[in-house]
């Protein structure tokens, strides 16, 4: 028997500590999730995407002084060599974002490199249950 995690699981874990880091305004920890690259991108409702490294972790920091109530819900994986994508719903303040979070595989860890949200305005009836999610204060 291996002791090896299946890089779907290990991708989810890494999702889950995204929200973590999310919902308890740790810069520290949203910066280590996100890849050290320049080249990454970020999508938050309503904004103009932000490029590079600076502009990303800039736009956290101004989220995380004041972290909103968040949660996740819905969490499905694909991968593809060495990029990942989990696409989710969040849901912060009684709204529910459709998200699509892409991750890098980098020295045998996940990282992120490009985040989007975009509200959602109604829910699909032919829409899977979702495999996995989880709620963080």
């Amino acid at each position: 028997m291996t002791d090896e995690i299946d890089p779907k699981d290990r991708l989810l874990v890494v999702n889950e500590a995204f929200y973590a880091a999310f919902a308890s305004g740790d810069l520290a920890w949203m910066t280590d999730i996100w890849s050290a690259r320049s080249d990454i991108a970020c999508i938050h409702p309503g904004h103009a995407t932000r490029f590079g490294r600076s502009a990303v972790l800039s736009s956290w920091f101004d989220i995380l002084q004041q972290p909103p109530g968040v949660s996740f819900s819905g969490a499905r994986v694909l991968i593809h060599g060495n990029i990942g994508l989990v696409f989710c719903e969040e849901h912060i303040g009684g709204h529910v974002l459709a998200v699509t979070n892409t991750f890098l595989l980098e020295g045998g860890r996940w990282r992120m490199v490009h985040h989007q949200a975009s509200p959602v305005h109604a829910a699909s009836p032919e829409q899977e249950p979702p495999e996995r999610g989880g709620t963080v204060h």
